[in-house]
């Protein structure tokens, strides 16, 4: 059941100044919490034997006032470190999963699907902050806060009187310690249930047009139905154990208040002990309460913050599979890029994306890669971007391995256009200053005119403060496409890798697109894969893949005059568009 404070030892040691405070500050107002019991039991003594005073009384009254004015200062105290404390561990902990999903390749994110992602980053967190918090007040609570209240009454009252009260107390120890191990494998449960349920749901929210379009809404509604209910059985299931805790103690608790107030009186009957002293002990025994209660949530609040923590370590503790060398190599700038004799197979697949792919490409060149659905073109951009390990032959960047330099510094000079454009729910400004966070207006326009935007930028509500919502959903495919060129261009890369980029928007964008990018890319290398040959025809070299080789490799003309699948898919596209020339 501790378990869980020793996997959070890293932070209470670096925390330790905080909590020692917390601490002891709670067991201070812990002690001061036992006087005003003893100071009503002195009283009604005193009034049995016809002693109190109009001064004893006043002393009395102003000493109960200054107790509880110490014990509201110093409960203020605790409660606001402690907590705090609870906030800091989730602050810290969202962050060492944010920072870790950063660093996570593809591999990592194919094993673990978006909602349990998220439901470890909101639930989880909530229940391990709450172990940081909570889980320490009811630890404090149910061992020191009890045991001084059972000293107190013993050693000021009766031993007697408190171990016969005391009794119930190894039959709620047994019942905590079981109902403890059903919750956690409960609330585990539970916890995995509610992440799938957030993947479903993500999944649906992206999807929904698509709904939509084939008419699922009721599948989906009774799909989401049935996964609800998944999560809330499991829920309930953890709810009627937890359900149990309080009535399991209340029952202990009356049985220990009847043991209480029988022997008590019969001590009273033989003169062991006064009639304040029995008030007393009544009003302890019911102080008892809470602690004996602490007990059953702090078995609560540690099973749940052990299962929530043993979810996030397991994220935590997956490493990745790209890393930087132990000893790296630096390069001022990619000069040439030599594939040699590359082969590489994605993750738990037999079948190769590449195979024995060779191809040098030296600075300034623009290099076209085309070939069917499926050729390798995306898998050729991945090995550049370090996406993926199990890479054999050699990648190399002026001669040196690509996996002996730094990830941040390879990454660094990729611009990176994917097939599936995301943009962020953010402004068109927002979205382009990620490829240069302090660029101008004016250079943001300049690479807008260069994406062939600027119209579309004027045509917008509000310009570049417009809103492209959640994922670009406000803009057409061939508008995001070429906002996420912008925001390639603007980077100014070494490398640009434009993965099939243009095929949301129409040729004469696209040739436009192609001028800008010849006269703005003098001297930088570029990649562009595409199915459309237009986007390619001006490169200084084209290869065709076919199932991860290169069959036919080339310039434009060389391709054309050599006949093949690149004139066939040449010929049948310029068919194609003369056909649309005519028809309109």
């Amino acid at each position: 059941m501790f378990q869980v404070l020793l996997k959070l030892k890293w932070f209470f040691k670096q925390y330790w100044k905080r909590y020692t405070f917390a601490i002891i500050a709670l067991i201070v107002a812990s002690v001061i919490d036992l006087i005003p019991p003893k100071l009503v039991g002195m009283a009604i003594d005193e009034i049995q034997y016809n002693t109190l005073t109009q001064e004893r009384l006043i002393e009395l009254l102003l000493i109960y006032g200054a107790v509880i004015i110490a014990s509201y200062s110093i409960s203020y105290l605790w409660d606001y470190t402690l907590f705090s404390g609870a906030m800091i561990m989730e602050k810290t902990m969202r962050s060492r999963l944010m920072n870790h999903f950063l660093r996570m390749t593809p591999t990592f994110f194919g094993l673990n699907r978006t909602g349990d992602l998220m439901a470890k980053s909101t639930n989880d967190l909530k229940a391990i902050s709450l172990t940081a918090g909570f889980g320490i007040l009811t630890l404090v609570d149910s061992t020191v806060f009890m045991m001084l209240i059972i000293v107190v009454m013993g050693a000021t009252i009766s031993w007697k009187l408190t171990l016969a009260a005391l009794l119930p107390l190894p039959l709620m120890a047994l019942a905590m310690n079981k109902y403890g191990k059903v919750i956690h494998s409960r609330f585990t449960d539970a916890q995995t249930a509610f992440g799938g349920m957030n993947n479903d749901v993500l999944e649906s929210v992206r999807g929904v047009r698509v709904l939509r379009a084939f008419v699922q809404e009721s599948r989906d509604e009774s799909h989401f139905q049935k996964m609800t209910n998944d999560v809330y059985h499991k829920n309930v299931r953890v709810a009627k154990v937890d359900a149990l805790f309080e009535p399991t103690i209340t029952v202990l608790v009356g049985l220990s208040y009847t043991i209480g107030l029988g022997y008590g009186a019969a001590l009273v009957f033989q003169n062991l002990i006064t009639i304040g002293e029995m008030v007393s002990f009544n009003v302890y025994l019911g102080m008892l309460i809470w602690p004996m209660f602490a007990v059953g949530e702090l078995i609560n609040v540690l099973q749940r913050g052990n299962a929530s923590l043993d979810r996030v370590t397991e994220t935590l503790e997956y490493k990745a599979d790209v890393f930087d060398p132990k000893t790296p190599s630096f390069l001022d700038r990619p000069d040439k890029i030599v594939f040699d004799d590359v082969t590489f197979h994605y993750p738990e697949t037999e079948v190769a994306g590449l195979k024995n792919l060779s191809l040098a490409i030296n600075r300034g060149m623009t290099i076209g890669v085309v070939g069917r659905t499926g050729a390798g073109k995306t898998t050729l951009f991945r090995q550049l971007l370090r996406e993926y390990p199990g890479l054999s032959g050699k990648l190399m960047i002026n001669g040196r391995d690509i996996n002996k330099l730094p990830l941040e510094l390879t990454r660094s000079w990729v611009g990176y256009v994917p097939q599936d454009q995301i943009l962020f729910s953010k402004t068109v400004r927002e979205n382009i200053q990620f490829g240069k966070t302090d660029a101008s207006d004016e250079e943001i326009y300049e690479v807008l005119k260069l994406a062939h935007f600027l119209n579309d930028i004027k045509n917008l509500p509000g310009g570049l403060d417009t809103k492209v919502g959640e994922s670009g959903v406000t803009l057409s495919g061939g508008q995001k496409q070429r906002v996420s060129i912008a925001r390639a261009f603007i980077m100014d890369p070494e490398i640009l890798l434009l993965d099939d980029a243009m095929s949301a928007v129409d040729g004469s964008t696209e040739a436009a697109i192609i001028e800008h990018l010849k006269e703005e890319r003098r001297g930088k290398t570029t990649l562009i894969a595409a199915h459309r040959l237009s986007a390619v025809t001006h490169a200084d070299h084209i290869i065709v893949l076919n199932e991860g080789r290169i069959v036919e490799q080339g310039t434009h003309d060389q391709l054309v005059r050599k006949g093949g699948w690149y004139q066939e898919q040449y010929h049948h596209q310029q068919l194609d568009s003369d056909n649309g020339e005519v028809g309109r």
